[in-house]
């Protein structure tokens, strides 16, 4: 059976987006895309990260276009980002004050994997193949 579906995009709801803002774009590289208003603090945006979607809107934007309650931060799910080396990728971010959860650490499957939260507190997963 074929798919309806063509595409796949995570959307994160946050508290603080222009904080949210910071730390997926200047930190962790992604492009910014689109964002809603196009002047002002905005309340929607999105980026890409070679492919992969990522969305930031606000918890009051949430709950007026949606009627959701959102509550960031909670530990169901992870952003995870690749990169070829996780120890350099993460000291970036923490030097910028990012929570640590898990420093680098070899995490099994040939992985090397660290764990840190983003200004909502959401979970963020810097994974990379380790070399035999």
């Amino acid at each position: 059976m074929r798919s309806m579906f063509v595409t796949g995009f995570v959307n994160l709801y946050t508290r603080d987006i222009e904080a949210g803002i910071r730390f997926y774009e200047g930190l962790l590289g992604f492009k910014e895309t689109f964002r809603t208003p196009k002047t002002g603090i905005p309340e929607h945006v999105e980026f890409t990260l070679n492919g992969f979607g990522l969305g930031l809107g606000t918890v009051e934007a949430g709950k007026r276009v949606h009627g959701v309650d959102s509550s960031p931060g909670s530990p169901a799910m992870v952003v995870v980002v690749g990169t070829d080396d996780v120890d350099r990728a993460f000291a970036q971010p923490v030097a910028a004050g990012a929570p640590v959860v898990q420093p680098p650490h070899n995490s099994g499957n040939n992985n090397r994997s660290a764990l840190l939260r983003d200004p909502d507190g959401n979970l963020v997963e810097i994974v990379a193949k380790v070399a035999h």
